[in-house]
C-alpha cells in the first residue's frame, strides 16, 4: 500500500490499483478524493467528513461510503453510497481488507453528546482511529496514525496510547488546529515519550506501507 497524509486527519491509501480514503474532512484538500473507489469515515463531525465534498466526488464517479450507521443522518443525498460498518466488522473497501475497532467517540465534554465512531485497521499494518483512543486488540500495527491534539484529548493520555499499540512507526494525525509553536512542542514530547519512531508528516507527504 501507499499512503499519502493528508491535512489533518485524511489518509489516502493506494493498493492494487484501488483508491481508499480515510476521513477526508472540511479542512482537508478536496482533492485527495479525485479518483476514490471508496472511502471510510470515522464520524460525523466535519473534520473527518466533507459532505458537500463527497457529494460532489459521486457526482463524477461512484464509489462506496464505509462507517457508522448514524452517518446517515448527515449525509444528505450522499448516504444512498453508505455501507454501514459496526464494531468488530471486517470488510474490503477499494481491495483494502479493513477491520473496524471501537464504536464511541471520546468524550469532548458531558454536556456534548457522544457520537459513534470507528476506528480502521488497513490490511492488518496500519491503524487510524478517529477521535478516539481505542488500542485494537490481537494485532501487532506496523504503522499507527494517532490523534495528537483535540478538544477531547490529553498529552499523557495520547503517549499512553501510543504506548499501548507499540507500533514500529507513529505518525501524526489531527493536528489541524495546532498552530507552528504548537507542533514544535508535541513533535519534540511525542518524539521523546512515545516509545516508538515518532514523525509529522506534511499535507501530500507519501509513503509505503
Amino acid at each position: 500500500m501507499q499512503l499519502t497524509k493528508y491535512a489533518h486527519s485524511c489518509l489516502r491509501v493506494e493498493h492494487d490499483g484501488g483508491v481508499l480514503v480515510v476521513d477526508p474532512g472540511v479542512f482537508s484538500d478536496p482533492g485527495a478524493l479525485d479518483g476514490a473507489d471508496a472511502v471510510l469515515i470515522t464520524h460525523e463531525h466535519p473534520d473527518h467528513v466533507d459532505v458537500a465534498a463527497l457529494t460532489r466526488q459521486l457526482d463524477r464517479r461512484p464509489l462506496r461510503i464505509h462507517g457508522p450507521a448514524s452517518l446517515a443522518g448527515v449525509l444528505g443525498d450522499a448516504a444512498e453510497a453508505l455501507e454501514p460498518v459496526a464494531p468488530g466488522q471486517s470488510f474490503t473497501a477499494a481491495g483494502v481488507p479493513v477491520r473496524a475497532y471501537g464504536g464511541r467517540h471520546a468524550v469532548i465534554h458531558p454536556d456534548i453528546p457522544v457520537v459513534d465512531n470507528l476506528g480502521y485497521l488497513l490490511d492488518d499494518v496500519v491503524y487510524h482511529p478517529g477521535d478516539s483512543l481505542v488500542a485494537p486488540e490481537d494485532v501487532q500495527v506496523d504503522t499507527l496514525f494517532a490523534p495528537i491534539h483535540a478538544p477531547w484529548s490529553k498529552f499523557s493520555e495520547v503517549v499512553d496510547f501510543i504506548r499501548a499499540v507499540a507500533p514500529r512507526r507513529a505518525f501524526a494525525l489531527h493536528d489541524g488546529l495546532l498552530n507552528d509553536n504548537g507542533l514544535a512542542v508535541l513533535d519534540r514530547q511525542y518524539a521523546a515519550l512515545s516509545g516508538t519512531d515518532y514523525q509529522r508528516l506534511e499535507p501530500g507527504s507519501r509513503l509505503d506501507a
